[in-house]
Protein backbone atom coordinates (compact mmCIF):
# COMPACT_ATOMS: atom_id res chain seq x y z
CA UNK A 1 0.00 0.00 0.00
CA UNK A 2 1.31 3.63 -0.95
CA UNK A 3 2.07 5.82 1.68
CA UNK A 4 0.86 9.63 1.96
CA UNK A 5 3.61 11.82 2.82
CA UNK A 6 2.90 15.49 3.79
CA UNK A 7 6.04 17.68 3.64
CA UNK A 8 5.95 21.69 5.00
CA UNK A 9 8.03 24.54 5.51
CA UNK A 10 6.95 25.76 9.02
CA UNK A 11 7.44 28.19 11.78
CA UNK A 12 8.60 27.41 15.31
CA UNK A 13 4.96 28.37 16.47
CA UNK A 14 3.33 25.62 13.99
CA UNK A 15 2.10 28.85 11.20
CA UNK A 16 2.55 26.19 8.03
CA UNK A 17 1.24 29.03 5.77
CA UNK A 18 4.58 30.39 3.80
CA UNK A 19 5.82 33.77 4.47
CA UNK A 20 8.70 34.62 1.93
CA UNK A 21 10.26 36.52 4.32
CA UNK A 22 10.59 34.07 6.80
CA UNK A 23 10.61 31.44 4.79
CA UNK A 24 13.57 31.84 2.14
CA UNK A 25 16.41 33.57 4.49
CA UNK A 26 16.78 29.78 5.90
CA UNK A 27 16.43 27.85 2.68
CA UNK A 28 20.06 26.37 2.14
CA UNK A 29 21.56 23.32 0.20
CA UNK A 30 20.60 21.37 3.32
CA UNK A 31 17.09 22.01 3.17
CA UNK A 32 17.13 21.83 -0.58
CA UNK A 33 18.52 17.90 -0.07
CA UNK A 34 15.82 17.64 2.24
CA UNK A 35 12.78 18.74 -0.49
CA UNK A 36 14.61 16.16 -3.33
CA UNK A 37 14.31 13.42 -0.54
CA UNK A 38 10.98 13.89 0.33
CA UNK A 39 10.08 14.13 -3.50
CA UNK A 40 11.88 10.56 -4.06
CA UNK A 41 9.59 8.64 -2.22
CA UNK A 42 6.50 9.25 -4.12
CA UNK A 43 5.34 9.24 -7.64
CA UNK A 44 2.06 11.18 -7.51
CA UNK A 45 1.32 15.01 -6.30
CA UNK A 46 -1.62 15.33 -4.19
CA UNK A 47 -2.10 19.04 -3.83
CA UNK A 48 -5.24 21.61 -3.31
CA UNK A 49 -6.02 24.44 -5.81
CA UNK A 50 -3.98 27.76 -4.13
CA UNK A 51 -1.23 25.27 -4.26
CA UNK A 52 -1.63 24.11 -7.82
CA UNK A 53 -2.48 26.99 -9.07
CA UNK A 54 1.13 28.52 -7.57
CA UNK A 55 3.13 25.75 -8.75
CA UNK A 56 1.44 25.76 -11.98
CA UNK A 57 1.88 29.66 -12.41
CA UNK A 58 5.73 28.91 -11.55
CA UNK A 59 7.23 25.53 -12.40
CA UNK A 60 6.28 25.16 -16.34
CA UNK A 61 8.10 28.59 -17.16
CA UNK A 62 11.64 27.70 -15.14
CA UNK A 63 11.16 24.19 -16.84
CA UNK A 64 11.10 26.23 -20.29
CA UNK A 65 13.73 28.65 -18.85
CA UNK A 66 16.45 26.19 -18.57
CA UNK A 67 18.02 27.20 -15.60
CA UNK A 68 19.89 25.59 -12.91
CA UNK A 69 16.28 24.23 -11.20
CA UNK A 70 14.36 22.90 -14.87
CA UNK A 71 15.14 19.48 -13.82
CA UNK A 72 13.26 19.48 -10.92
CA UNK A 73 10.46 21.82 -12.95
CA UNK A 74 10.63 18.90 -15.44
CA UNK A 75 10.10 16.05 -12.62
CA UNK A 76 7.34 17.96 -10.66
CA UNK A 77 5.74 18.54 -14.54
CA UNK A 78 6.22 14.56 -15.67
CA UNK A 79 4.94 13.52 -12.22
CA UNK A 80 0.95 12.51 -11.61
CA UNK A 81 -0.72 15.84 -10.03
CA UNK A 82 -4.33 15.10 -8.33
CA UNK A 83 -5.98 18.28 -7.53
CA UNK A 84 -8.36 18.23 -4.55
CA UNK A 85 -10.80 21.06 -6.00
CA UNK A 86 -14.35 21.98 -5.56
CA UNK A 87 -14.75 24.08 -8.49
CA UNK A 88 -14.17 22.31 -11.97
CA UNK A 89 -10.44 23.77 -13.60
CA UNK A 90 -8.91 23.49 -16.70
CA UNK A 91 -5.49 22.84 -16.56
CA UNK A 92 -2.73 24.00 -18.38
CA UNK A 93 0.17 21.83 -16.56
CA UNK A 94 0.41 18.42 -18.12
CA UNK A 95 0.01 15.13 -15.49
CA UNK A 96 -2.67 17.05 -14.13
CA UNK A 97 -6.55 15.70 -13.04
CA UNK A 98 -9.23 16.61 -10.86
CA UNK A 99 -9.70 14.27 -7.75
CA UNK A 100 -12.92 12.62 -8.77
CA UNK A 101 -15.55 12.35 -5.57
CA UNK A 102 -14.92 12.65 -2.01
CA UNK A 103 -11.34 13.35 -0.68
CA UNK A 104 -11.15 10.82 1.61
CA UNK A 105 -12.38 7.79 -0.47
CA UNK A 106 -10.48 9.02 -3.42
CA UNK A 107 -7.20 8.75 -1.35
CA UNK A 108 -8.11 5.65 0.21
CA UNK A 109 -8.30 4.35 -3.28
CA UNK A 110 -4.81 5.58 -4.51
CA UNK A 111 -3.32 4.44 -1.57
CA UNK A 112 -4.77 0.89 -2.33
CA UNK A 113 -3.64 0.79 -5.73
CA UNK A 114 -1.32 -1.46 -6.76
CA UNK A 115 0.12 1.11 -9.51
CA UNK A 116 1.27 3.94 -6.87
CA UNK A 117 4.21 3.93 -5.39
CA UNK A 118 3.76 6.87 -3.19
CA UNK A 119 1.72 10.20 -2.84
CA UNK A 120 3.17 13.42 -1.68
CA UNK A 121 1.58 16.32 -0.41
CA UNK A 122 3.51 19.30 -0.51
CA UNK A 123 1.52 22.35 1.43
CA UNK A 124 -2.02 22.11 1.34
CA UNK A 125 -2.96 22.53 4.74
CA UNK A 126 -6.61 22.31 3.94
CA UNK A 127 -6.16 18.95 2.42
CA UNK A 128 -3.48 17.72 5.32
CA UNK A 129 -5.65 18.83 7.91
CA UNK A 130 -8.39 16.63 6.85
CA UNK A 131 -6.43 13.79 5.84
CA UNK A 132 -5.41 13.71 9.43
CA UNK A 133 -8.73 13.70 11.15
CA UNK A 134 -9.27 10.68 8.84
CA UNK A 135 -6.28 9.12 9.68
CA UNK A 136 -4.38 8.58 6.20
CA UNK A 137 -1.57 10.44 6.52
CA UNK A 138 1.41 8.26 7.13
CA UNK A 139 4.22 10.66 7.56
CA UNK A 140 4.26 14.17 8.11
CA UNK A 141 7.83 15.56 7.09
CA UNK A 142 8.33 19.33 9.01
CA UNK A 143 11.17 21.43 8.37
CA UNK A 144 10.46 23.65 11.65
CA UNK A 145 12.17 27.60 11.24
CA UNK A 146 13.80 29.25 14.00
CA UNK A 147 11.52 32.15 14.19
CA UNK A 148 7.97 32.69 15.96
CA UNK A 149 5.61 33.64 12.68
CA UNK A 150 3.22 34.94 14.79
CA UNK A 151 0.63 35.11 11.99
CA UNK A 152 -0.57 32.90 9.31
CA UNK A 153 -2.59 29.42 9.26
CA UNK A 154 -1.18 26.54 11.57
CA UNK A 155 -1.75 23.03 10.51
CA UNK A 156 -3.24 21.92 13.46
CA UNK A 157 -6.52 23.10 13.38
CA UNK A 158 -9.30 23.20 16.25
CA UNK A 159 -10.34 19.72 17.44
CA UNK A 160 -11.78 17.08 20.20
CA UNK A 161 -8.71 14.96 20.46
CA UNK A 162 -4.87 14.75 20.51
CA UNK A 163 -2.82 13.88 17.69
CA UNK A 164 -0.02 11.52 19.53
CA UNK A 165 2.68 11.31 17.00
CA UNK A 166 6.34 9.25 17.72
CA UNK A 167 9.01 10.76 15.97
CA UNK A 168 10.78 8.70 12.80
CA UNK A 169 13.97 10.88 12.57
CA UNK A 170 15.59 14.68 13.14
CA UNK A 171 17.92 16.44 12.03
CA UNK A 172 19.64 20.01 12.41
CA UNK A 173 20.86 22.17 9.87
CA UNK A 174 23.56 24.77 10.42
CA UNK A 175 20.25 27.40 9.70
CA UNK A 176 19.07 26.62 12.90
CA UNK A 177 15.90 24.96 10.61
CA UNK A 178 15.15 21.39 12.27
CA UNK A 179 14.11 18.62 9.87
CA UNK A 180 11.41 16.42 11.99
CA UNK A 181 9.59 13.45 10.33
CA UNK A 182 6.74 12.16 12.70
CA UNK A 183 4.17 8.88 12.13
CA UNK A 184 1.02 8.69 13.72
CA UNK A 185 1.11 6.94 16.81
CA UNK A 186 -1.03 5.68 19.72
CA UNK A 187 -2.23 7.57 22.61
CA UNK A 188 0.00 6.67 26.04
CA UNK A 189 -1.15 5.24 28.24
CA UNK A 190 -3.52 7.61 30.91
CA UNK A 191 -1.18 9.14 33.50
CA UNK A 192 -1.53 12.12 35.89
CA UNK A 193 0.61 13.75 38.81
CA UNK A 194 0.96 10.67 41.26
CA UNK A 195 1.73 8.53 38.35
CA UNK A 196 5.05 11.03 37.57
CA UNK A 197 5.54 12.41 40.82
CA UNK A 198 8.60 10.55 41.41
CA UNK A 199 10.34 11.71 38.64
CA UNK A 200 9.63 15.37 40.25
CA UNK A 201 12.95 16.86 40.82
CA UNK A 202 13.44 16.36 44.65
CA UNK A 203 10.73 13.95 44.62
CA UNK A 204 12.67 10.91 45.58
Amino acid sequence: MAKVISTLFISADGVAEIDPDWHFPYFDENMGRAVTEDYETADVLLIGRETYDSFAGAWPGREAAGGEDAPFAKQLGDMRKVVVSRQPLEFSWRSSELIQGDLVDAVAALKADADVRGILIPGSISVVQQLLAAGLVDELRLLVHPVAARKGRKLFDEGDSAYHLRVLATESFPTGVLRVIYAPAAAPAPAGYDDVKDQVPGGN
